[in-house]
Parts: C-alpha cells; structure tokens; sequence
C-alpha cells in the first residue's frame, strides 16, 4: 500500500517523488537504507518510514517528516 500510496502522491505533485527499488535485485541499496522490513519509505535520505500502515497513518508520517 505504502508503494501505491508514494507513487500517488508523486502523480499529484512535482515536488515528490516516488521509486520502489527491490532489495534483492539492489543490495547495496539495501545495506545503504539499512532494510530490515518491507515497505521501507525514505524521505529526504533523513526520515524513515519501516512496515505496512494504514493509509491515514502513513500520511501523517509522511506530513510529519516534510515539516
């Protein structure tokens, strides 16, 4: 959900940006994030967002590492 959810909010806005990266196929982005759990949200290489959440939830954490 988190993957759609990003991928939505970049649609509506040029401001964001979304990319899904499979850890796999990518492991030193892997170890460079420090994945331990899927989805994992990156905003602005400083806030992190780890696991699956409700919709409303997520966005709050997305509002909160944007102000």
């Amino acid at each position: 959900m988190a993957v759609r959810l990003a991928h939505k909010m970049a649609i509506e806005s040029d401001l964001v940006r979304a990319d899904m990266v499979e850890a796999i196929e990518f492991p030193h982005l892997a170890v460079k994030y420090h994945v331990h759990g899927v989805p994992k949200t990156v905003v602005n290489e400083t806030f992190f967002i780890e696991g699956a959440m409700p919709e409303v939830l997520f966005v709050q954490q997305i509002v909160k590492a944007v102000k």
